[in-house]
């Protein structure tokens, strides 16, 4: 009998032991998730201070506004992406209406010169027309400017996509892939100034000429991203792509 209370007891003193951890464990567990809550409070603070102080800069210098979302990328925090992503980042830097005017100017180019060109744009072309429309007041902005609020135009399913071809970073407004024939056919119209021929796909690509002009009807009648010039001095027919071509509008 007297082993046999002296196991209780041990019993009993072990489990006594858990409980004291588990409090212990709860109690250092509820101190960091408190310390935590003090972190972002006085964070969310510092931020406020901050985006009182250069919302001006963030807004209207681009090299200013590119370091700022360097910074922010480092720790996770997208104060661009608006409202609705951003969350009170957006609301408390007042950005995210920014952002979305940017956006509307961009939809706004692209589909005013989308008759043009087909629903492709150069990245340069773009920005120069966006600039354009928004004037002095608007603010200077970049590609990366461009980039950031096509991101938030994605949601809308309306195609808006960055591409690369030839070397050129490209916008397109419209839903369709290009192939790899059209990609080879824009590049080439980059290098000569928009214009392209049979001739120039066979004697450059090696291409044969029934996939040249296949290439090219199909870019003219189908994607419309090329006009026919019938009357080409050089070649007589010869096909001009409106988004490798430099417009001053």
């Amino acid at each position: 009998m007297h082993r046999r209370g002296v196991g209780l007891a041990a019993f009993d003193k072990q489990e006594q032991s858990k409980r004291s951890f588990a409090q212990l464990s709860s109690a250092l567990s509820q101190s960091q998730v408190d310390h935590l809550h003090s972190q972002l409070a006085h964070f969310r603070t510092a931020l406020s201070r901050f985006a009182s102080t250069h919302r001006d800069s963030i807004k209207n210098d681009p090299q200013f506004r590119h370091a700022f979302q360097q910074m922010c990328s480092s720790i996770g925090v997208d104060p661009l992406a608006g409202p609705r992503k951003g969350g009170w980042w957006a609301e408390l830097l007042g950005l995210g209406d920014w952002q979305y005017e940017l956006g509307v100017q961009i939809v706004d180019v692209c589909v005013s010169t989308r008759e043009r060109n087909g629903g492709l744009i150069e990245m340069t072309e773009l920005v120069r027309l966006v600039s354009k429309l928004r004037g002095v007041q608007g603010g200077e902005i970049t590609e990366d400017d461009v980039t950031q609020s096509i991101k938030t135009l994605q949601p809308l399913g309306a195609g808006y996509q960055l591409v690369e071809v030839g070397g050129r970073k490209m916008v397109r407004s419209v839903v369709k892939e290009l192939d790899e024939d059209q990609s080879v056919v824009l590049a080439i119209a980059q290098l000569e100034g928009g214009r392209v021929a049979e001739d120039i796909l066979v004697e450059w690509k090696g291409w044969a000429r029934e996939r040249a002009r296949a290439a090219l009807e199909n870019m003219v009648h189908r994607d419309g991203l090329c006009w026919l010039d019938d009357q080409d001095e050089q070649h007589g027919r010869a096909y001009w792509v409106p988004s490798a071509m430099q417009w001053d509008l």
